[in-house]
């Protein structure tokens, strides 16, 4: 893609809440962010992570009150950014209640085998937003583009 045309669009699907379509999750939205040419390899890498984790912890929601309703999936190009959404129909939480985890070099993380997915969708995305509430939940990622 040339320096001068951005792409603009947006991709949404929806897939059953099993494990077995987080790979098609991360493959789709992976792609969908590669088509902006700015975007280094290991940015797209950490939009694929985080993507993952949100999409695992939307299984994992509606496995735990047994919602067979297929998660969603959008993701959005407008130029300057990437926006990617996953909402599940899960029992919802409350993000504020989410510890803070250890520092990385710390021997107390060590102790940290899950719950690592909010974390890491607040340290790696330039924007994290968790709305959730009985009828589910919207984890809203952003990730700036900028011109190299």
């Amino acid at each position: 893609m040339s320096s001068n045309a951005r792409p603009v669009g947006s991709v949404e699907f929806a897939v059953p809440p099993m494990p077995e379509y987080l790979q098609f999750v991360r493959a789709i939205v992976g792609a969908t962010a590669a088509l902006d040419d700015r975007l280094q390899p290991g940015r797209v890498a950490d939009v694929r992570l985080v993507v993952s984790e949100a999409a695992t912890n939307a299984i994992r929601a509606q496995a735990a009150i047994q919602v067979t309703t297929p998660i969603l999936v959008r993701c959005d190009l407008t130029g300057d950014r990437i926006v990617v959404e996953v909402a599940d129909h899960g029992p919802g939480f409350d993000p504020s209640a989410v510890p803070a985890l250890p520092e990385v070099e710390t021997p107390e993380r060590l102790r940290h085998e899950s719950g690592l997915g909010v974390s890491l969708m607040r340290q790696l995305a330039d924007s994290a937003e968790l709305e959730s509430g009985s009828d589910g939940t919207v984890v809203k990622l952003t990730f700036v583009v900028a011109d190299a």
